[in-house]
C-alpha cells in the first residue's frame, strides 16, 4: 500500500487566493465554500441593561443592526464566506473597508493586526484537528494531523465580529464560559471578548504541539531500543510539520505583540490579559523549536546507532578474517600436490599423525589469537 501524503496546513484552495490583475478591494466569493450562517452572542456587562445572555441566527444581515443597540456588548460570527453579497452587507453595517473584506475572503493571509479608526483587525489560523484520509496507510501516517483555517476577528466599541471559513472551530469554551456566567467575561466589555477569543485561538495548538511531542517520544523509544522501521522517514515528516506549526506560530507571536500597544479600544485591565496570550505564543513557538531540534538529534542519533552496528559487524568480519588467514596459509601449505619422492624438504607429509598435529597446530593459532584480539580490547561490545 503507498505512504500517505501528509496534507499541507498552508495549502488553500485557488479560489482563496486573489486572482492577478484584480482590483485591489474586491471581495470575491468561493461559489464552492459554504454559505454564510449569521449567529449573535448579546449581553451586558457588569450587570447593566440586557445583562441577560441572548442568543440569535439571523436571517438576515438586515437584522443586525437592532441586535447591536440592544446589547452593550455583542459578538456576531459568519460561518462560511460562500456569498459576496451578504459579506459586502455585513461590512457595510460595521465600517469594514474593502481592503479588509478582501483579505477576509483571500483566505491565505498570515496572522496579523491592523488599526482603523473606529476598530482593530486580527487575522489568525485555527488549528484544527484532521482525522486521515480513508484508505491510508496508518502505519505511515503517525499520529492525528491538523488543518489550520483562517478566522478573521474585528474589534469596535461594544462589538466583536468574526469571519471563519467554514462551520465547527476551537471557540466552544468561549461560549460555554458565556453561557454559564464563568470566570470575568460577562462583567467586560467588547475588548475582553476579543482577547478571550484570541487566547482561545492559541490554546488550540497546544493539543497539536503535545500530540507532535508524544510522537516525537515514541519514536526517540523507537530509536534507542532498535525497533521500528521507517524511523527516519517518520523524522522527516514530523520535522515538516513541526516546520509548518513554527511558521504558523511565529506571526502570531508578533500579532499578540503588536497588540500590548497602548490602544484606545482595549482597557488598561484586558492588557494584562493580553501579555499572558503572548506568553502563550512564545511558550507555543519555543516547544515547536525545541521539538524541532530534538528530530535533528534524534536522526544524528539514529545514524550514529547504524554506523556503530556497521563497525561492529564489519569488526567481527575483520576478526574471523584474521584468524582464517594463518588456517588457510597452514591448509594451503600442507595441501600442495607435489610428488612425494621430491618432497624430501617438507616434513611430516609422510607421518601418522601429521593431520591431527595440522589441525592442533591451527586450533592452537586460532585460540591465541582470540586471546591477542580479547586482551587488545577489540573484542568488547560499544555501549
Amino acid at each position: 500500500m503507498p505512504k500517505a501524503k501528509l496534507p499541507n496546513p498552508f495549502r488553500r484552495g485557488r479560489a482563496s487566493r486573489r486572482e492577478l490583475h484584480t482590483v485591489p478591494g474586491t471581495v470575491a466569493s468561493d461559489p464552492t465554500a459554504p454559505k454564510p450562517v449569521l449567529t449573535g452572542i448579546g449581553y451586558g456587562q457588569s450587570g447593566g441593561t440586557g445583562s441577560k445572555l441572548a442568543e440569535t441566527t439571523f436571517e438576515s444581515p438586515a437584522e443586525i443592526p437592532a441586535f447591536l443597540e440592544a446589547h452593550p456588548v455583542a459578538w456576531v460570527n459568519v460561518d462560511g464566506l460562500g456569498s459576496a453579497k451578504v459579506l459586502n452587507a455585513v461590512g457595510e453595517i460595521f465600517g469594514l473597508h474593502p481592503l479588509e473584506l478582501e483579505d477576509v475572503t483571500h483566505t491565505h493571509q498570515r496572522a496579523k493586526l491592523e488599526e482603523y479608526p473606529d476598530h482593530l483587525f486580527v487575522v489568525a489560523d485555527m488549528a484544527k484537528p484532521s482525522p486521515p484520509e480513508p484508505h491510508t496507510d496508518r502505519d505511515h501516517v503517525d499520529g492525528p494531523v491538523f488543518k489550520t483555517e483562517q478566522i478573521s476577528l474585528f474589534l469596535g466599541r461594544g462589538w466583536v465580529l468574526t469571519f471563519q471559513e467554514e462551520p465547527g472551530d476551537c471557540l466552544g469554551p468561549v461560549r460555554e464560559r458565556l453561557k454559564r456566567k464563568r470566570g470575568r467575561i460577562r462583567d467586560c466589555g467588547a475588548d475582553y471578548l476579543f482577547y478571550a477569543l484570541i487566547d482561545a485561538i492559541l490554546d488550540g495548538y497546544f493539543p497539536v504541539v503535545e500530540s507532535l511531542g508524544d510522537r516525537l517520544e515514541r519514536l526517540d523509544h523507537e530509536i534507542s531500543e532498535r525497533i521500528g522501521r521507517g524511523v527516519v522517514g517518520r523524522l522527516h515528516r514530523l520535522r515538516g510539520e513541526l516546520l509548518v506549526v513554527r511558521k504558523l506560530l511565529w506571526p502570531h507571536r508578533e500579532m499578540t505583540n503588536s497588540l500590548l500597544r497602548d490602544r484606545d479600544l482595549i482597557t488598561p485591565a484586558t492588557q494584562v490579559f493580553l501579555r499572558d496570550a503572548h506568553d502563550h505564543s512564545q511558550q507555543l513557538l519555543e516547544l515547536a523549536e525545541t521539538y524541532r531540534e530534538l528530530c535533528s538529534d534524534l536522526r544524528d542519533f539514529h545514524y550514529a546507532q547504524v554506523n556503530t552496528r556497521s563497525g561492529e559487524v564489519s569488526k567481527v568480519l575483520t576478526i574471523v578474517g584474521s584468524i582464517f588467514i594463518p588456517l588457510s596459509f597452514i591448509a594451503g601449505l600442507w595441501g600442495m600436490n607435489f610428488d612425494t619422492k621430491y618432497q624430501y624438504n617438507m616434513p611430516e607429509l609422510e607421518w601418522a599423525y601429521g593431520y591431527p598435529f595440522a589441525l592442533g597446530m591451527m586450533a592452537v593459532i586460532a585460540l591465541g589469537l582470540l586471546f591477542f584480539f580479547w586482551r587488545m580490547g577489540w573484542l568488547r561490545r560499544e555501549e
